[in-house]
């Protein structure tokens, strides 16, 4: 193999080696966040595919970096209080159920435009 050959090759294998940190990273920003904005504990269990994980969260404790592949998550045990999560979701427990934070919101008028009437 000539030196050009071989430069080359590690290049590559460089190349591929980066692509896959930063895929990784890329997944690590994405992942959900869990916030407890009720006045007690809730107890939430995070299954991803066989995995299932407990936590408690006391109020205003916020869990983040879950469901980097997406999960269902439980309520307080509950079979009736399952959702499904994906990375990119930011959800939050009030009064006792979940809500959905990071929804699209209306699209905002813009300034130079004449709002309806």
């Amino acid at each position: 193999m000539t030196k050009l050959a071989s430069r080359l090759r590690c290049t590559a294998i460089a190349g591929v080696a980066t692509l896959g940190v930063l895929a990784s990273a890329a997944a690590a920003l994405a992942a959900a966040s869990v916030t407890n904005r009720d006045e007690k504990d809730h107890k939430i269990t995070i299954i991803e595919g066989d995995k299932k994980n407990d936590y408690t969260l006391k109020p205003n404790e916020e869990l983040k970096d879950v469901c980097a592949a997406g999960c269902v998550l439980r309520l307080n045990d509950s079979d009736d209080d399952e959702y499904q999560l994906e990375p990119q979701d930011i959800v939050s427990i009030e009064d006792g159920a979940l809500y959905y934070d990071n929804q699209e919101a209306e699209p905002e008028t813009k300034a130079d435009e004449p709002k309806k009437k």
